[in-house]
Parts: structure tokens; C-alpha cells; sequence
């Protein structure tokens, strides 16, 4: 699949591959039932994901109790700027 270029106020997106295959899978979504379930199934993905890098991370004695006890209590929100 070859990216495209999309102009959104007069700025060019290019998408990727990855984007493209999933803007052609989600322009079949029909229900806000099927949009839900799509949301839960990438959601978990992503979740398993950092689940198998922070494995990883204390395999390698990188992460444990203390870095998650840090990681929790850490406020790493944006700031809005008026």
C-alpha cells in the first residue's frame, strides 16, 4: 500500500501504511457497537504490549516495585496554555 497526502487546512498529512489499511478498515464500521469492540481489541493490544515491555524491563532488572510506586504517583499532564 502506498502512502497518499491529504491537505487539512493547508497543511499535508501523508499517511502511512498502517494508517491507510486501518482508515479502509474503519470506513466499514457500521454500528457504534462495532466502533466500540474495535476500540476494546486495540486497546488491549496496546495494553499487552507494555505489559510485554515491562516484562522485559525487569528481566533485565530495569523495572520493579519501586519504578511502577514512582511511575503511579507521577502527574505528566499538559499544561493548557491560555
Amino acid at each position: 500500500m502506498e502512502t497518499q497526502e491529504n491537505t487539512f487546512q493547508g497543511k499535508a498529512t501523508v499517511f502511512n501504511p498502517a494508517q491507510l489499511y486501518l482508515l479502509e478498515m474503519f470506513s466499514r464500521v457500521k454500528t457504534e457497537e462495532e466502533l466500540q469492540e474495535i476500540k476494546a481489541l486495540l486497546a488491549d493490544y496496546y495494553a499487552k504490549k507494555v505489559d510485554e515491555g515491562i516484562a522485559e524491563l525487569e528481566a533485565k532488572g530495569l523495572w520493579g516495585r519501586e519504578q511502577s510506586e514512582t511511575a503511579m504517583k507521577e502527574h505528566l499532564r499538559t499544561p493548557y496554555n491560555y
